[in-house]
């Protein structure tokens, strides 16, 4: 079928809101489709270069950040504390293994979450559940819960003025190699794994001075600026297809929302309207596949999504759980890897292994996502296939949402600051764990 980015209308679309006033919706659209693009085709074709770098095992993905961004939670801080550890754990992946971290964020446009029922209800009162602060807000009432398109502007907006602060940021010093010892922040650097990344930011400082000092230049751009790109999944196509543009230079499609959009396990149906749309658009694509997932059908997505076999098109999250991936994981690999499409495995050890607390918290053990990380390594290892990354629900506050870790987070400790709007998010000192712990999987 001929392709335009309205043909996902003809399409079964899921997790989709039950929009209750169309007019305001078609007016907010149109607003939309008129504003900036928020990224560029050239950015997100430079994306699908370092993404075919990984799935050659030439680079590495790390893609991470907030489960679902808040519109109450915006401030320059939090988007600094953000960055700073994905910074973080990316000089740990690079320096540790010897290959390049590609660094994606779920910033600046996750704001839609997929729930597991379209309604909610407390007490005999039925209301629509909470699809993120795109479509409506958190507090249970009719007011609150209901599904209002003017947060799509809201959403826009907030997502533009992130991307300037992200720009400024890894452009304008703060993310130069010189201040890797800067970034060790007061409550990482306390820590037993901060101590470990400030001996290895130690490390990278000597390595500058000895570069310098023998007359090797340091003032590439690459030691004083950081290469930054977008994310979020795809949800609300509505506001995907308002932002959708034509490549003045290449005559092509892209979704200007983000430089990566990732179709979720909820709505990867191969005939329904999320994976309709997506197909159509240039940008490097991602999608998530859960333990149910069969070999045809993960061929089938990549028939559908990459029918050219272009690398770095096509970015495969696994999501199975730790208890599964050893046994669901590799008869996948083997399926596309004989497909020939040459698609970059990542890792999500976060959203199949989630379960609620006695105390009714949702939350994660740390332990947890690193045997899912371990057996996503050991499956790839079984079948000569490149672990090409990992993709991760993180913040740079010290929440207390997931279990375990270097500094344990007891069950008693996950109300004292558990702040996620949604799903539960490694803390700072968890992530940068994790990222020693994926570097030792990573090393030659």
């Amino acid at each position: 079928m001929t392709w335009n980015p309205g043909t996902w209308r003809s399409k079964t679309a899921a997790q989709q809101p039950t929009w209750p006033d169309i007019t305001e919706l078609e007016q907010v659209e149109k607003e939309l489709a008129s504003v900036p693009p928020l990224v560029f085709a050239g950015e997100a074709r430079e994306l699908r270069q370092r993404l075919a770098s990984v799935s050659n095992g030439e680079a590495f993905l790390l893609q991470a950040g907030d489960c679902a961004e808040s519109f109450d939670g915006f401030n320059a801080d939090a988007i600094r504390e953000k960055l700073r550890v994905i910074l973080q754990m990316a000089v740990v992946l690079t320096y540790s293994s010897g290959v390049p971290a590609i660094k994606v964020g779920r910033i600046a446009g996750q704001f839609a979450k997929p729930r597991s029922r379209p309604t909610e209800t407390v007490d005999g009162t039925e209301l629509p559940s909470f699809l993120g602060h795109m479509v409506n807000d958190l507090p249970f009432s009719e007011h609150d819960r209901r599904p209002t398109p003017a947060r799509l502007l809201q959403a826009y907006h907030q997502s533009a003025s992130t991307l300037n602060l992200l720009r400024a940021f890894t452009k304008g010093g703060f993310a130069d190699l010189h201040r890797v010892q800067a970034w060790n922040h007061e409550f990482v650097g306390s820590s037993n794994e901060g101590q470990r990344y400030a001996k290895l930011a130690s490390e990278i400082d000597r390595a500058l001075r000895f570069m310098e000092a023998t007359g090797v230049s340091s003032q590439h751009p690459e030691i004083h600026e950081a290469e930054f790109f977008t994310s979020h999944e795809a949800l609300i196509l509505q506001y995907e297809e308002a932002l959708t543009r034509r490549d003045s230079l290449t005559g092509e499609w892209y979704d200007c929302s983000a430089h990566m959009l990732w179709i979720g396990e909820r709505t990867r149906d191969l005939d329904g309207a999320h994976l309709e749309f997506l197909r159509g658009v240039h940008n490097p694509i991602g999608c998530k596949i859960g333990p149910t997932a069969t070999p045809d059908d993960v061929v089938g997505l990549c028939d559908a999504l990459d029918p050219g076999r272009e690398a770095g098109r096509l970015t495969l999250i696994s999501r199975m759980g730790a208890k599964q991936v050893a046994d669901r994981l590799p008869p996948l690999l083997d399926a596309v890897r004989q497909s020939g499409h040459p698609v970059v495995w990542a890792c999500d050890p976060m959203h199949g292994n989630t379960f609620t607390s006695e105390s009714g918290h949702k939350t994660r053990h740390f332990d947890d996502v690193l045997a899912e990380v371990t057996g996503f390594f050991a499956a790839h290892r079984e079948m000569g296939t490149w672990p090409g990354g990992i993709h991760i629900e993180l913040t740079g506050e010290n929440v207390t949402e997931c279990l375990g870790g270097a500094e344990e987070v007891q069950p008693k400790d996950l109300g004292k600051r558990y702040e996620t709007m949604c799903d539960p998010r490694l803390n700072g000192r968890q992530a940068v764990d994790l990222s020693f712990r994926v570097a030792e999987l990573l090393a030659p």
